[in-house]
């Protein structure tokens, strides 16, 4: 019987312990700063990140694996007679899934799924460890790619950004929404709709008032939470993470684990970004 293999991206944003101890394979994208091209997670860390764009003022670039990235990360399994399960980064924010499509078509039919998750960050990751518990549980994986298909539109995604700085270098904001923004201490709120980023509403005021109605967001659904997995994902943010975590813990009664975001996230969202990924039950 052959064994399952999942794959997914490095914007999935799976804590390091998990990719080892289920033996993950990640698939990076790039990190680009003019001619100089990066691999996310592998060549760049956040922290290296943040420091060249304090530095130059300028954001990176990020792009999609290519398809013979893709197909050099695949060919050992699919020679070992494994198959494969991949779940890419929403294909309204990248080619990623694209690649990997066209990657996946030159290898035997039926051996690869690629699955495009309409998601980003620890919602990917929601979805990859939900199909590692399946694999390891002995499902095929016509199953566990028709689990996550369902999956799918019960994940919630929220953000809360701390800085418009880099929505503004990103253009994704104008200078005068940046200014003012700074200026009464608004602070967007994002989520995953439809594939994309989308403003939700903004706070304004302390950064604790935001985090505390994105966590009253949560609780709100607690009835409905999966309590299998829940996952708060930060960068540069681990006290408010860990305080997020207690509380969501307490009062949900679901397991509740910790992850940081990687270089694709954090070159959008900037530092202090802090999110609550959960699914409701299938």
């Amino acid at each position: 019987m052959s064994r399952i293999k999942i794959f997914a991206d490095s914007t999935s944003d799976l804590a390091p312990e998990w990719i080892q101890q289920h033996d993950i394979g990640i698939i990076p994208l790039y990190v680009v700063f003019g001619d100089e091209s990066l691999k996310d997670g592998a060549e760049i860390k956040p922290e290296q990140l943040y420091e060249r764009v304090s530095q130059n003022g300028r954001l990176p670039k990020t792009a999609a694996p290519s398809p013979a990235d893709f197909m050099t990360a695949f060919q050992p399994y699919i020679d070992q007679g494994d198959e494969i399960l991949y779940i890419s980064l929403s294909s309204e924010l990248s080619s990623t899934y694209q690649n990997a499509r066209l990657a996946s078509s030159e290898f035997p039919e039926g051996r690869i799924s690629v699955i495009d998750s309409k998601n980003l960050s620890s919602g990917i990751a929601l979805m990859v460890m939900k199909a590692v518990y399946a694999a390891e549980k002995g499902q095929t994986l016509n199953q566990i790619t028709n689990l996550i298909e369902a999956m799918k539109p019960n994940v919630r995604t929220e953000f809360v950004i701390d800085t418009l700085e880099y929505l503004h270098k990103g253009g994704r904001c104008s200078g005068m929404q940046n200014l003012i923004g700074s200026l009464l201490k608004i602070r967007p709120v994002i989520r995953v709709t439809d594939g994309k980023m989308a403003p939700a509403y903004k706070v304004r005021g302390k950064r604790e008032k935001a985090l505390e109605q994105m966590l009253n967001n949560t609780l709100s659904q607690k009835d409905q939470i999966d309590p299998e997995l829940l996952i708060v994902v930060h960068t540069m943010a681990e006290e408010d993470a860990l305080d997020l975590q207690k509380s969501l813990q307490e009062q949900t009664g679901a397991r509740v684990e910790l992850t940081t975001a990687g270089c694709v996230v954090c070159s959008h969202c900037g530092p202090k970004t802090i999110g609550i990924i959960y699914s409701t039950v299938l």
